[in-house]
């Protein structure tokens, strides 16, 4: 295929700028991580995972002919951002302030969740025209963790690092995950979200409870596909 043009706007289209809400979220986090704001640091994540849950559906409504794959790589480098620069920076600043003596296995744990997205997403983007649902655990998913992890009131760091290593490990391993279809399952995750994002504490004792909802769901995900033969 001869490439006739260069100009961005050329290339560019309405749910591309849904993909860079997703990356603008997740600097937005990596700044607020830096800034030892980690309540709206895991907010921001949040955020960037409903952008980048919608850019495909913008691109299928906006009849997007994708010729060059340039939604395909701008939605992809976005994702590195959001879903592995953005946790990994979160567990490192949020180590720093509070478990110092940690300092060395979570520059560890940082290291390789964004080398292990680095090669989920490189690996989608070479295969996803071949094959239907994902190979690996999605990499969206760790900031999820991570950030409802926080949120639900009970987040450990220990716990934390461990969890990390297993979901960046999953990312890469070639166990089949469906896309998440349940629709029951789908909307209380919505409705659950959105009251993350609203900041609407519904809470017992000291657990925040649409939080844990989203982070059980998505422990479920990656486990029970994980360990399915």
């Amino acid at each position: 295929m001869i490439l006739m043009n260069t100009k961005i706007q050329d290339f560019i289209a309405i749910s591309d700028f849904v993909s860079l809400m997703n990356l603008c979220c997740g600097i937005l986090s990596v700044i607020l991580s830096i800034n030892h704001n980690f309540y709206m640091a895991a907010i921001f994540m949040i955020l960037s995972l409903l952008f980048d849950s919608v850019d495909g559906w913008v691109a299928r409504k906006t009849n997007r002919i994708d010729v060059y794959e340039f939604g395909k790589n701008i939605d992809s480098l976005s994702d590195i951002v959001s879903f592995g620069v953005a946790p990994a920076v979160f567990l490192y600043s949020h180590t720093l302030m509070n478990s110092p003596f940690l300092e060395i296995p979570t520059i560890i744990v940082s290291l390789i969740i964004v080398i292990c997205g680095v090669l989920r997403l490189t690996r989608y983007n070479v295969i996803s025209n071949e094959v239907e649902g994902f190979i690996g655990f999605p990499i969206p998913g760790v900031a999820l963790i991570i950030a409802t992890f926080y949120l639900s009131g009970l987040f450990n760091i220990y716990l934390a690092l461990i969890l990390s290593t297993i979901v960046s490990l999953a990312m890469i391993c070639n166990k089949p995950y469906e896309k998440f279809n349940n629709l029951y399952l789908l909307i209380l995750n919505c409705l659950c979200i959105i009251l993350i994002i609203l900041q609407i504490p519904l809470k017992i004792g000291f657990v925040n409870v649409p939080a844990s909802i989203v982070l059980l769901t998505s422990l479920a995900y990656l486990f029970i596909n994980l360990l399915n033969d």
